[in-house]
């Protein structure tokens, strides 16, 4: 089967993540049969994917006419024969227990079609044992969704044992069909690659309330404010459920052994009934409706080194048993669970030599199998990390951007962190800074486009969760100047950069494409700077460049009312250069950029600097201008123009 085969997908279990499965299968085109064992099941789903497709036609992330049309293709059953009987794909979404699932599979196979392939959206259990009551293994994958699966991008494609390369292929290319990106898990293994990681580092927090190592407080301080995860772990285990990671680690600590035990205070609040916050109180309290009170200062360096090492040893578990590789791990965790950098990535920066010596210690101290190290994690440590050395082929290596040369003499900066919404970090500036100093280098770039990954965001701002932890009024003030600095460098390149804006260009990254000389923005776009919403202000050149490109007045109107705007309106205001149509956005920012870089470069580097000069002094800028026009005339590119009109063709410049 391939993916043009695929026409129907059947979805069963309309719970929370079927029917989120199911908006995502309708909304990218598909048929889809939604199927639950009672009537009422079924219909509740349907509900929410009403609700949730209304929603999305509010904030205008889809018009009313492709809500309406999603739904249409979504079809309840409750009749098995009926819900699978033409199906091309079943993707099964019932409770988390090996034998409800292996119920399910065994009555599919009696109608499902022969070529059909079936897809568990199982986030721990075994793939291979599942497929094994089917009579095609060889087309059974799995294909974890994350929660919830209209708004996460991540996509685990997992092999069992018996799983054939097309099913995967397949798979893979049907999760890029639902606009997700999928990460290939290679192996069966309990918790794949995000519940490996973060089940494990969980559990260690409650090891650590256990051994009276550390507070709840201080964990959650440590793992939210300084090590910049989404949420502190307790906060995390309350928000997905405390019974659920209890009962994953039940799962693992059977398969993979007593590493995996679960700790005795995490046992406590489970046996408790303390599941989180779908029962009102997990770790903590919610009945007040306040939730965790989580201090910004009380982490320690002792609990952010112990956790990065547990973290450090499962990544090395997965890369020492093939199930994945660090690249991969650290996509996975960053789309997954929102992580600022991956877990190798993270390892790196710390240390795998230090960590190594922290599980050691940890292990002659308590005697728990937990702190063996891996063989994954020993032989990072002796190559200098996970990813090595890890230096591209421009000899830097960059884990937040990537540099990619498209052709037509084009040089591209995409901001690589799509799990946070490419938001800025101070790392980011600097490989930012170290990018231009490679591509300014280059005499085949004479242009420069800088996008975001993904289309959801070019940058939703400056990172400020992890920020948070540098609040000191001289630290906040370097970090100004340090974005201020490097944010510069696009205004004065010597070459015409254009700032490709598809999804939110809000905060620091508005004021990123502020510095570009071109804006050009996609239909679903979203601009502004709401900093004022948080009590800051535009803090990296925004309240400077913004007066120059829109005027005094809707400067003051954009800055203050910290509203969002659409691209059309920013046009108005002289902000945007051009508004695309969202399907045509990728062809057009590169065919614009395309055609900068075919001008004549020695006018367009001369042309920039002394237009940025005379804004600041118009008698400077005028000079500059004068000096500029007596260099040209005897330039090569000079004579090349005057052939090229004569001569009715398009001037090739060489920049001589």
């Amino acid at each position: 089967m391939e993916l043009d085969d695929i026409e129907t997908v059947a979805v069963l279990g309309a719970g929370n993540m079927g029917h989120g499965i199911a908006e995502v299968a309708a909304l990218s085109g598909f048929e889809v049969n939604l199927r639950d064992i009672k009537e009422e099941f079924v219909q509740s789903g349907y509900d929410d994917i009403e609700w949730s497709l209304e929603k999305l036609a509010e904030k205008e992330r889809i018009t009313d006419d492709a809500a309406e049309a999603a739904l249409a293709r979504v079809t309840p059953y409750v009749d098995v024969e009926a819900a699978v009987g033409d199906a091309d794909v079943v993707v099964e979404a019932v409770p988390e227990k090996m034998e409800i699932k292996k119920d399910v599979f065994s009555e599919v196979e009696e109608y499902l079609p022969e070529e059909a392939i079936i897809a568990t959206n199982t986030s721990s259990l075994s793939i291979t044992e599942l497929s094994e009551v089917t009579e095609r293994p060889e087309r059974f994958c799995g294909m974890h969704f994350f929660n919830p699966p209209v708004r996460m991008q991540l996509v685990e494609v997992i092999s069992g044992a018996h799983t054939a390369e097309e099913t995967l292929e397949v798979a893979e290319e049907l999760a890029e069909a639902f606009d997700k990106t999928p990460v290939r898990v290679h192996k069966d293994s309990p918790g794949f690659i995000v519940n490996r990681i973060l089940v494990p580092l969980m559990n260690e927090a409650c090891w650590m309330v256990s051994d009276e190592s550390a507070t709840m407080k201080e964990i959650d301080s440590a793992t939210k404010f300084d090590m910049g995860l989404p949420m502190g772990a307790f906060e995390l285990g309350d928000q997905v459920g405390n019974d659920v990671t209890y009962h994953v680690l039940e799962y693992m600590h059977e398969v993979l052994g007593e590493a995996y035990e679960p700790a005795p205070y995490l046992e406590e609040v489970v046996e408790a009934e303390r599941y989180g916050k779908k029962t009102g109180e997990g770790f903590y309290d919610y009945e007040d409706g306040d939730g965790p009170d989580i201090p910004t200062d009380a982490g320690t360096e002792e609990v952010e080194h112990r956790l990065v090492a547990v973290m450090a040893n499962e990544v090395g578990n997965l890369v020492a048993d093939d199930v994945s590789t660090p690249a991969d791990i650290d996509e996975a965790v960053m789309l997954g669970a929102g992580f600022p950098d991956g877990p190798a990535k993270i390892a790196d920066d710390v240390g795998p030599e230090a960590l190594v010596e922290t599980l050691e210690e940890l292990g002659e101290e308590t005697g728990h199998p937990r702190f063996e190290v891996s063989e994954g994690l020993r032989e990072a440590a002796e190559a200098g990390g996970f990813h090595g050395d890890g230096d591209d082929d421009d000899g830097l290596e960059f884990t937040n951007i990537e540099i990619r040369r498209p052709g037509d003499m084009v040089g591209q900066v995409v901001l690589d962190r799509e799990a946070r919404m490419n938001t800025i970090n101070p790392e980011l500036l600097d490989e930012l800074d170290e990018a231009l100093d490679l591509l300014e280098a280059d005499d085949e770039v004479r242009s420069l486009l800088i996008t975001g990954k993904g289309d959801r965001a070019f940058s939703a701002g400056a990172d400020v969760t992890s920020m948070a932890s540098s609040a000191e009024p001289l630290e906040a003030i370097e970090l100004s100047r340090h974005g201020q600095r490097v944010f510069g460098r696009f205004e004065e390149l010597d070459m015409p950069v254009v700032a490709g804006i598809d999804g939110f260009a809000l905060g620091g990254g508005f004021e990123l494409a502020l510095c570009c000389d071109f804006r050009l923005a996609s239909e679903r776009s979203e601009l502004g700077t709401p900093e004022h919403n948080l009590g800051l202000l535009p803090g990296w050149g925004g309240t400077q460049r913004l007066t120059r490109i829109a005027g005094f007045g809707r400067a003051k109107e954009i800055v203050f009312t910290a509203e969002r705007y659409d691209p059309e309106t920013m046009y108005d205001y002289d902000v945007v250069n051009e508004v695309v149509e969202t399907e045509a956005f990728d062809e057009r920012v590169h065919e614009f950029a395309a055609d900068l870089a075919a001008g004549p470069p020695i006018s367009q580097k001369l042309t920039k600097r002394a237009m940025l000069r005379g804004y600041e002094d118009v008698e400077a800028g005028l000079e500059l201008e004068a000096q500029a026009f007596g260099h040209l005339i005897n330039t090569d590119d000079l004579m090349e123009g005057i052939t090229a009109f004569m001569g009715d063709r398009d001037p090739e410049f060489e920049g001589e």
